[in-house]
């Protein structure tokens, strides 16, 4: 089972570098490979996700990674076999010391990347399962036999006597590494320490994925209209995304009329009505890297307090945007949003979420977290090459009606860059009167 780094492999230090050229547009192609312009380099990709998973390991106390977030398991082995599998545990790698990376997926789809996935060693493939969370009981001894097969490749590269950091572990799996000796602890922090920043690739990736989105809010203006249905417009997202490339729609929301405030964070069959303040939130993923895009409508007209609440939540927007800055601290962005009493919320825990900033990447929220909830005691440096997006939300004075507004930012070396561009200054009017 041993593997060892592998020539192809080498992490060069132009790999571990962004090498992002800010003096140059930021990149969105279209979504397939040609030969004649360079465009995603996955392979390059694959380097550099690997290299800064290892670097983030050699800084840490850790020996080695075992992940069983399929974000995780992405990043470090550029494979994913669907969404389906984003809630089994089912999957599961490891990366231990300076080996290369072993994968355990589900049944064939090992044998798939012997043949698809050149860039893993064909013995660091294997089949796996461990009980579909507990649907095959532990006492079958799936479980003790994935732990004995971690902990041979833990020795295979000398860090046996390490800690092991895991991100996300089901209790029988835990308590059986536990019984074979190894030190557990939180591995989560050290993969987030690799993703923060991004490479011109996954730059690339997050702009062609918020481009894509810029079309679905094109048409949501267009069949934004009475008698459409909230949930009529989640399906138009849906089909329109997957046609242009999309491999995973996580979510939209769609919300409208008296639903807006407060926020719940869904959508129901509602039917649009003239008059309605609307907003929508597309989650969806290119290539596995994300958005979070939030964009508010009026449908054939606007009321003061619907224009009043848009033009709050718009300035406190730019406020936040003005300040990202590389060694800018995530309290002084936090700074720019109100305080949850200052618009009907009685604490920072209940208005969380509202305004707020998070990273985007292979996950929809990666570092940094900016919110009064956490950044005012803990502040977390901004850095060039964080990709993140910021969210605004103002109740309208009306009690029903609210807006909603997100920013998704590249970090450049002096400041930011919006790739969010459906146009959003001035609150739209969809099919106006």
């Amino acid at each position: 089972m041993t593997a060892k780094v592998s020539e192809r492999l080498t992490i060069s230090p132009e790999d571990v570098d962004p090498r992002h050229d800010w003096k140059r547009p930021l990149r969105a192609p279209g979504v397939m490979n040609v030969d004649f312009e360079e465009r995603v380099d996955f392979r390059r990709l694959h380097r550099y996700r690997l290299g800064r998973a290892r670097q983030a390991l050699r800084a840490s106390k850790l020996g080695a990674l075992l992940v069983f977030d399929n974000n995780n398991i992405r990043y470090l082995t550029s494979t994913a076999i669907g969404e389906w599998a984003r809630d089994k545990m089912c999957r599961y790698a490891v990366l231990a010391g300076d080996g290369e990376p072993h994968l355990w997926d589900f049944g064939s789809a090992a044998a798939h990347h012997r043949i698809y996935a050149p860039w893993l060693q064909p013995i660091c493939c294997h089949a796996g399962m461990v009980g579909l969370r507990g649907t095959v009981p532990p006492d079958a001894g799936l479980i003790k036999r994935a732990a004995l097969e971690i902990k041979a490749v833990l020795g295979e590269n000398g860090v046996s006597d390490l800690p092991l950091g895991v991100d996300v572990v089901e209790p029988p799996m835990l308590f059986e590494l536990q019984n074979l000796g190894i030190d557990v602890r939180d591995g989560q922090q050290t993969l987030l320490d690799a993703r923060e920043i991004k490479s011109r690739d996954e730059i690339m990736l997050l702009n062609t994925a918020a481009s894509m989105v810029d079309g679905a809010y094109h048409m949501i203006h267009e069949k934004l209209k009475p008698g459409v249905r909230e949930s009529d417009i989640v399906a138009s997202v849906n089909h329109m995304l997957y046609s242009m490339g999309s491999d995973d729609v996580e979510a939209v929301n769609a919300v409208a009329g008296e639903r807006c405030s407060p926020h719940p964070h869904n959508f129901t069959d509602r039917l649009i009505r003239p008059g309605d303040q609307a907003f929508f939130d597309i989650i969806q993923a290119y290539m596995g890297y994300r958005t979070c895009y939030y964009r508010t409508f009026s449908v054939g007209s606007a009321t003061d307090a619907q224009r009043d609440a848009y033009k709050r939540a718009r300035g406190w927007m730019d406020a936040a945007i003005a300040r990202v800055r590389p060694g800018v601290g995530t309290d002084q962005i936090a700074a720019v949003f109100p305080k949850a009493e200052e618009f009907g919320f009685p604490n920072e825990m209940e208005a969380f979420a509202l305004q707020f900033g998070h990273g985007l990447g292979v996950a929809l929220h990666e570092r940094p977290i900016i919110s009064r909830l956490v950044s005012m005691d803990n502040p977390y440096e901004i850095k060039a090459g964080m990709v993140f997006a910021l969210e605004t939300y103002c109740p309208a004075s009306d009690g029903r009606s609210a807006a909603r507004i997100e920013e998704e930012v590249v970090v450049t070396d002096k400041g930011c860059e919006v790739i969010t561009l459906f146009p959003a200054a001035e609150l739209p009017i969809a099919n106006a009167y």
